[in-house]
């Protein structure tokens, strides 16, 4: 449930509100928007009587939530939430877009990628140092020594980072060397692993399930924020479907779902999505022009030759036509490209 406080109530009066729910054995997230504060109360709801709450001084009203997801609720955050990493602004008035290999291979392969990039407009460069892979005999990435180079090439060009982790070891290490901390489609309900990252107090990628329903999706982020981590990007990257001739089926109509439902910035990842380079620019121009907040974009010096990924990694040049494409359709949304 939510308990509303009214405008003007101070900050005694929420404490004490917030003592007596702590005493009636609730968790409470608090939420202050520009004009009045929002309590989120997790527990056993049913058995509570909503009325000791209703009369407490400054409070406005108690609400009964009927969704299973809170914290992600617009219910509970009226306005949007915009997560500052290193300066860039996720979430906010500008569309960002990460940018990077799929795999760290080396350090010319990374620092060439991220030069190109960080030139055409990426604010956030990406790549994987554990890569979860269908094959075992497939590249597994470079771990440790992958997030070290990822480290080196983002201080030199500029940007944040983002890389994903596959187990609660990983964390730790992780922190050390990435801005953003990425939970794959694969790990979307490896609950323990969320629970985890709900610990930390960095931003957390959170990518749909290949198979998971909207509300799923927003459940998973349910448990990373419960953790008192309210840093979550949500991430669309496709959906396993009927049809064959792409990867997965890239759910635009999530974006503008997601928005009506949740606070939480919500990004597209269309590479993984199409599988294929030359769908990649179509859905991403598409996504932009649905209200996404941001991409998650492939790119490889030469993907002719990489070890991951390669069909559907952009080459630099086409990555530098995209960002020109999105400069011209940002201002017909009302958004801007930094």
């Amino acid at each position: 449930m939510f308990v509303v406080m009214e405008k003007d109530a101070g900050e005694t009066m929420i404490e004490v509100v917030m003592a007596a729910l702590t005493r009636h054995g609730f968790d409470v997230h608090r939420s202050t928007g520009s004009d009045q504060t929002v309590l989120g109360v997790v527990g056993d709801i049913a058995s509570a009587d909503i009325r000791e709450f209703e009369v407490l001084d400054g409070v406005q009203e108690v609400v009964r939530v009927s969704e299973p997801f809170k914290l992600s609720s617009r219910s509970f955050k009226r306005e949007s939430t915009v997560i500052d990493v290193n300066g860039c602004r996720i979430g906010g008035k500008d569309v960002v877009v990460m940018a990077g290999p799929c795999a760290i291979e080396n350090e010319k392969q990374l620092f060439e990628t991220a030069r190109s990039v960080a030139r055409a407009g990426a604010k956030v460069l990406r790549g994987g140092a554990y890569k979860p892979r269908t094959s075992p005999y497939a590249f597994q990435g470079l771990g440790v020594e992958g997030l070290k180079l990822l480290r080196a090439a983002g201080r030199e060009f500029g940007m944040a980072t983002v890389s994903e982790v596959m187990d609660i070891s990983q964390i730790e290490t992780a922190l050390e060397y990435v801005d953003i901390i990425q939970i794959g489609a694969r790990n979307m309900q490896n609950f323990n692993l969320l629970s985890a990252v709900g610990q930390v107090r960095k931003p957390v990628l959170l990518k749909r399930g290949m198979a998971a329903t909207i509300q799923e999706w927003l459940l998973a982020a349910e448990y990373v924020m419960s953790g008192g981590n309210y840093q979550v990007i949500l991430c669309e990257r496709g959906i396993r479907t009927f049809e064959t001739y792409t990867r997965y089926t890239l759910d635009i109509s999530a974006i503008p779902i997601i928005q009506k439902l949740s606070h939480l910035p919500i990004i597209a990842d269309p590479s993984h999505a199409t599988g294929r380079r030359d769908k990649v620019m179509p859905l991403a121009r598409a996504c932009v022009a649905a209200g996404a907040d941001g991409l998650l974009i492939e790119v490889h010096v030469d993907p002719d030759m990489a070890l991951c990924d390669g069909p559907q990694s952009l080459y630099p040049d086409q990555f530098a036509q995209l960002m020109d494409d999105l400069r011209l359709i940002v201002p017909a949304v009302q958004r801007g490209l930094p």
